[in-house]
């Protein structure tokens, strides 16, 4: 797997989720588990089915989750330089075609919340974005071609 950029707040939320996990879904999972075991005959008993599906959608999971963690980059926010574009970036922009300014936070590709404005370093605006200054335009080549000014580069603050 190669490597992947977070934000801090991010990283967090991966350790939070295999915490969660292994600490706690387990745990209720083998008492599920358990409790299904009981009904008795296993080969018609379906919550002992539906029971062992979730056991191995959890702990394909955790595997996922601690290859994400071993392959992190935590992007060093006192390292950047906060004039440029980055991950952890917020950036003001206006779309010269539909003639319209938006807000997106550059997040990792695993944080992406489109809902919430953050989109992945890896998207294609993403990708047009990173490097570039206030005043900047870039041009995002896809369906449609966009030209977007940089109004302004910010950090994110702290959650």
């Amino acid at each position: 797997m190669e490597q992947k950029f977070y934000t801090p707040q991010g990283f967090k939320a991966l350790q939070d989720e295999l915490d969660h996990l292994i600490n706690v879904r387990v745990e209720e999972n083998k008492k599920e588990i358990s409790k299904a075991r009981a009904y008795g005959d296993l080969s018609e008993n379906s919550e002992y089915d539906a029971a062992k599906q979730e056991q191995a959608v959890i702990h394909a999971r955790i595997d996922e989750l601690r290859e994400m963690i071993a392959n992190a980059k935590v992007i060093d926010e006192s390292q950047i330089d906060e004039s440029k574009v980055s991950v952890g970036s917020i950036v003001v922009l206006y779309n010269v075609e539909r003639k319209r300014e938006f807000t997106y936070h550059i997040v990792g590709s695993y944080e992406t919340d489109h809902e919430n404005g953050k989109i992945s370093d890896s998207s294609p605006i993403g990708m047009a974005l990173l490097g570039a200054s206030e005043g900047d335009e870039v041009v995002v080549e896809g369906a449609r071609v966009q030209h977007l000014q940089i109004k302004s580069v910010s950090r994110a603050k702290d959650n």
